[in-house]
């Protein structure tokens, strides 16, 4: 490692981002990186200091720090990381992109990304197949990545040779990507060395991908509890018997006559002394120097999210936006379905027509990348959209080439703006998702947005949700203003293609670690995206987006509603024909379920029900949904109406909230389906049903689920 890093610094890599497991990652931290020994084992004996919520175990901590190497400083940054093994793979790969593309390093020179593997993960997890599939790709490349396996020839819980894989290697996998793999004896230093010399140079030279497959042993357990000896009695009698690379080394120095026993014994004595008083063995550790290309989190610290941001934008200026988006080169042929969502939006623009979704998430865009914003959106099928309801990038018709006749018009929409990106990702959750998470971490001043192709698919990636998204600022102090888009809403699609599992998204809600909304018009989704970079707030944002609203007119807004205001996280009764000391009924929802309350109340004319949207389920917005329910003064009964099951959606988060901010003797009760072991029926027919009959509970008199205040 500490070769890499010296030829790295020295053919031009200013930066190098490492991603690795538990195993070596103490000596990587202590003898590579320069963290001091007596920090290191301050953590092991539980008296470092933190002011970190939750924290974690020391082998999953990562560290910074600049190095000298022959070529000037280098930059290292070893990626903080679960023990899901091979995970932190596509995170580094996305922070290493971010960094590149803010130093302008279109091939990958500048920064380089290290992976290291266990020999039984790289060969078993998903993931690394998912993240080598990202290597050549115009939106994931990162010239090249230098992978290291330390191929202890055990996995875990293998006991058996014949079950670790099905290929002779366990760097086979590589072989999809056509990179070449140097296996050597990690008893010999200096063959390892020379390959990782020559795996550095081939990096450099062709911008693609090497792996060094060090085959070694591992003399302890997997850790402090395992004896490996209990599985593997015959590879652990030999390993008993072997005398360590260090010995063998030393041995074939005193034999060259390069050194002496004594010299050798020597070594050995400082080391240890050095680790018994806690002092550092790296010695080319800089500690006073910065690189310009650093990124200040400073700004984003020790923010709320009830701070204020200004996310409305004059009303000439929209419309100058809006014709800057709308205007087509002459000699550009549209497809006649895109030519007509091109004029609808012109008429938009102009004020003439209300805006939909698609338009104002336009508008939030381009308003955004004219203030200096750049914006990365990736997804399957994103720059289209999953509903054809984007159209981020236009396709000539006319055109003879597939990697031309290409215009994307949020790249023209002012003089001197930022940077649009915009990728139709390859099939992939997992690795897609976490690389995005990479790269909002270390990009604070970019909006980056992940979209799944329907928000049911996300799950493909839980384990990036799980251990990354909502927990990595109270483990790690991590922050990142990833937005998550996930396609929900109840329209009798299927169980597939139904649910973003917003439940499980509330169940990690916790220590204000993210933001969980369901926008239900297109000013909503306009002033949402704005604020969530122009509020000093870095923390993800998980948005349920729509479907069937996004050509809804009713969930329209009219241009001027860009114009002022901001994101509501509590949207009120609407209808001024609503008598507020009236009503003694109140049903709360959040979605697309809302229109179908209200034209259900519309055909009853029921005088009696107000009706509310809670636009923000996370943080949740106690203030705003106690000014609500104290506009009615008769108010008796308060209903939960949601299309999801009883034991999916917001129910069972929500109703605690709800009873905080209501009055003694009112009662609280749901309408909605009920608990389901699928998040929805397949039977068109059957979920007409269900809707109609959740709608009429909500009016209907109270059963079922009942609480009082």
């Amino acid at each position: 490692m500490d070769e890499l890093v010296q030829r790295a610094g020295a053919s031009g890599v200013q930066e190098i981002v490492i991603g690795m497991a538990h195993r070596g990652r103490l000596n990587v931290l202590v003898n590579i990186l320069g963290k001091m020994p007596k920090d290191l084992f301050a953590e092991f004996e539980g008296k470092a200091a933190s002011d970190l919520p939750g924290g974690d175990v020391k082998y999953h901590n990562g560290f910074s720090s600049d190095i000298s190497t022959p070529g000037g400083p280098v930059h290292l940054s070893l990626a903080f990381n679960p023990s899901h093994l091979e995970i932190v793979n596509p995170v580094v790969e996305g922070s290493v992109r971010a960094r590149q593309e803010r130093r302008g390093d279109k091939d990958g020179d500048s920064v380089l990304p290290v992976l290291v593997h266990g020999d039984a993960a790289f060969a078993g997890q998903g993931v690394v197949m998912e993240t080598l599939n990202l290597a050549q790709t115009r939106g994931y490349g990162t010239g090249g990545t230098v992978h290291i396996v330390i191929n202890n020839q055990i996995g875990f819980t293998t006991s058996d040779p014949r079950d670790t894989r099905s290929t002779l290697y366990c760097t086979d996998v590589v072989k999809m990507i056509e990179a070449p793999v140097f296996h050597v004896n990690g008893d010999d230093p200096e063959a390892v060395v020379l390959v990782t010399q020559l795996a550095m140079d081939y990096r450099q030279e062709f911008n693609s991908d090497i792996v060094i497959d060090i085959v070694c042993f591992r003399r302890l357990g997997h850790n402090e509890q395992d004896t490996p000896a209990v599985t593997q009695p015959l590879m652990y009698k030999k390993i008993s018997q072997h005398p360590g690379t260090r010995k063998i080394y030393a041995d074939k120095l005193i034999t060259q006559g390069t050194i002496t026993a004594e010299q050798a014994d020597e070594m050995l004595k400082d080391f240890r002394a050095a680790m018994d008083e806690g002092r550092g063995t790296s010695d080319p550790v800089l500690t006073n120097y910065k690189s310009k290309y650093a990124v200040d989190w400073s700004p984003f610290l020790n923010r709320k999210w009830t701070d204020s941001a200004d996310t409305a934008v004059p009303l000439p200026e929209l419309k100058r936006m809006g014709e800057r988006i709308t205007t087509i080169p002459s000699n550009f042929k549209l497809h006649p379905l895109v030519e007509k969502v091109v004029a609808d939006r012109r008429l938009m623009a102009e004020g003439k027509v209300p805006l939909d979704w698609g338009m104002a998430e336009h508008l939030a865009y381009a308003t955004l990348l004219s203030g200096g914003y750049p914006i990365r959106i990736t997804g399957q099928d994103t720059a289209r959209g999953t509903f054809s309801h984007r159209h981020t990038v236009l396709h000539d018709q006319n055109r003879e080439k597939f990697d031309e006749g290409n215009y994307t018009p949020l790249e023209n929409v002012s003089d001197g703006q930022a940077p649009f990106t915009v990728i139709d990702s390859v099939l992939s959750e997992e690795a897609c998702l976490g690389f995005e998470y990479g790269y909002s971490g270390a990009e604070p001043n970019a909006l980056v947005i992940w979209e799944a192709q329907f928000g049911d698919f996300v799950n493909g990636a839980q384990v990036l949700i799980d251990q990354f998204i909502s927990s990595g600022e109270v483990k790690w102090g991590r922050q990142s203003g990833l937005t998550l888009m996930l396609p929900h809403g109840y329209e009798g699609q299927g169980p597939e293609h139904s649910s973003a599992r917003l439940e499980r998204f509330l169940q990690l809600a916790a220590d204000n670690n993210m933001q969980v909304v369901q926008p239900t018009s297109a000013a909503q989704i306009f002033h949402l995206l704005r604020r969530q970079m122009i509020r000093l707030f870095r923390k993800p944002l998980v948005i349920m987006t729509p479907k069937s609203l996004l050509r809804a007119k009713d969930a329209t807004s009219d241009l001027s509603e860009l114009a002022k205001g901001e994101f509501r996280t509590v949207i009120g009764e609407t209808d001024s024909a609503i008598d507020a000391k009236g009503v003694k009924r109140v049903i709360g929802c959040s979605g697309k379920v809302y229109y179908d309350l209200v034209n259900a109340r519309n055909e009853r004319e029921d005088q009696e029900v107000a009706i509310f949207r809670i636009e923000q389920l996370y943080p949740f917005p106690h203030k705003s949904l106690a000014a609500e329910l104290k506009r009615y003064p008769a108010l008796t009964e308060v209903v939960w109406c949601q299309d999801e099951p009883a034991n999916q959606g917001p129910w069972f988060y929500v109703q605690h909230h709800v009873l905080e901010n209501m009055t003694d003797g009112q009662k609280l009760a749901y309408a909605g389906r009920a608990a389901s072991a699928s998040p929805a029926v397949g039977y068109y027919a059957k979920h007409s049903e269900q809707q109609k009959a959740l709608i009429e509970q909500a009016f209907g008199k109270l059963k079922g689920i009942v609480l009082n205040k």
